[in-house]
């Protein structure tokens, strides 16, 4: 064998588990656009939840965001989503309400946790949000969703 043969040989090595992973991924976890908004069990470790009356792994309690209409809010929102590299599966809207599906995926090992945000106005320039992000595969999440929903809050609230 020689040199490159080796080398490309230990790459690949070193790569094989990733690429089995990716496959794994592909074949139990594909993407479906989900319409409406999820919950959280009351269990359930790889949720987070804010607003619509559950508050499930965070301390943030404040959805309305007072001086902030419905379309300032969805923009920022779509800030958010794209400085994430966000896939969006399912997006609605009417006059009153928005309501976004999309996919974001954590570092190296791309495991896709799906998120959802609904707005809906409050009043004349006031927004109602509901936040929601989950882990498409395991039991845990490491803290990772609910980290996420203060991200993605902050952004929101940034306005």
């Amino acid at each position: 064998m020689n040199a490159l043969t080796k080398a490309l040989a230990g790459v690949f090595l070193l790569l094989s588990p990733w690429f089995l992973v990716q496959v794994f991924i592909l074949v139990v976890a594909p993407d479906e656009a989900i319409e409406e908004m999820p919950i959280c069990s009351d269990s359930s470790s790889n949720c987070a939840h804010l607003g619509g009356g559950e508050y499930h792994r965070m301390e943030v309690t404040t959805v309305v965001f007072e001086g902030q209409s419905l379309e300032a809010t969805k923009s920022l929102a779509l800030d958010y989503i794209e400085e994430q590299d966000g896939d969006v599966l399912f997006e609605s809207e009417s006059e009153s309400e928005y309501f976004v599906h999309f996919v974001e995926h954590t570092p190296f090992w791309l495991f896709p946790d799906d998120v959802f945000l609904s707005i809906t106005v409050e009043d004349d320039n006031s927004s109602r949000i509901e936040l929601h992000s989950e882990s498409r595969l395991g039991y845990g999440d490491l803290g990772v969703n609910p980290e996420r929903l203060e991200l993605f809050y902050e952004a929101l609230a940034s306005d």
